[in-house]
């Protein structure tokens, strides 16, 4: 029962950060610092429940924009006998494709490194959550809101795009740094969201697979009895994920995005604070 407990508020945790502007992934390492909890302390665990989790959040992904991902899916094969043309969605796909690219080539090269590096130095995370927060603030303040996701171009693509590779620091937020970007580029608050989950969905749905992949050979070494713990992250990584996407994004059509910014300032502050103690 301890176990599922546990694997439930990761798969929470993991489902609800994955997708607020607050970064998943130091809020992971934070919870398992902090908790002491045993459930991540052997590396098969940390590694096949992960990847349950993050198969959460990317089923979430699909269940919300599956209408998008279907009307993107057409474009993209359309493009090939039609062009792109000025036609919106079926610029928007190639641009969220050639997106991809940054953040897809730096995590094959050194996400689990950069992680290990950042374990070693949690105020150095801290840090990166403060000062990643008040620079999503500032875009917030002074972007101009105005443009829509059909509105999107290349060069907005490409910067988004390679803001994303930064987020493989825990502390930086993926969703944080593509749409503090987005906004700096005149975005609305609720468009540079939705560009930045869709173009979440590729990167998370392969860390999902890859992970899968190398998780397969240690699954001999989990506990009897583990699989019940695997789906309870996996289930509520999902849940969590869905209902976050929906209303996070009926949140931004109204309000600014200042309590997460103070959220992460407050936590960053305090850790370093911990940390330095």
């Amino acid at each position: 029962m301890q176990l599922l407990l546990q694997a439930a508020v990761l798969g929470i945790v993991q489902g609800l950060t994955e997708f607020l502007p607050v970064s998943s992934s130091a809020h992971l390492i934070l919870v398992r610092e902090v908790f002491g909890w045993g459930l991540l302390d052997d590396p098969h665990w940390n590694m096949i429940f992960d990847v349950s989790a993050h198969a959460g959040t990317f089923v979430a992904l699909l269940a919300y924009f599956w209408g998008d991902i279907r009307r993107l899916i057409s474009a993209f094969l359309v493009s090939f006998r039609a062009g792109v043309g000025d036609v919106p969605e079926r610029r928007l796909v190639w641009i969220l494709l050639v997106a991809t690219i940054p953040a897809g080539i730096a995590g094959w090269l050194g996400e689990n490194a950069i992680e290990s590096f950042f374990r070693q130095l949690p105020m150095l995370l801290a840090s990166l959550l403060v000062v990643f927060g008040l620079v999503l603030w500032t875009a917030d303040r002074l972007g101009k809101r105005a443009r829509e996701l059909g509105e999107v171009g290349w060069l907005d693509g490409m910067l988004i795009g390679c803001a994303q590779a930064l987020a493989l620091a825990p502390g930086v937020s993926r969703s944080g740094i593509t749409m503090t970007v987005g906004l700096a580029r005149g975005m609305t608050r609720e468009t540079a969201a939705r560009f930045s989950f869709l173009l979440s969905t590729p990167i998370v749905g392969a860390a999902a697979l890859f992970g899968l992949k190398d998780a397969v050979g240690g699954m001999g070494a989990l506990p009897h009895g583990s699989l019940p713990t695997l789906a309870v992250g996996f289930l509520t990584a999902a849940l969590s994920g869905y209902l976050c996407i929906h209303y996070f994004l009926r949140y931004l059509q109204r309000h600014a995005l200042a309590p997460f910014v103070v959220y992460r300032v407050v936590l960053g502050a305090f850790l370093l604070v911990w940390f330095a103690r």
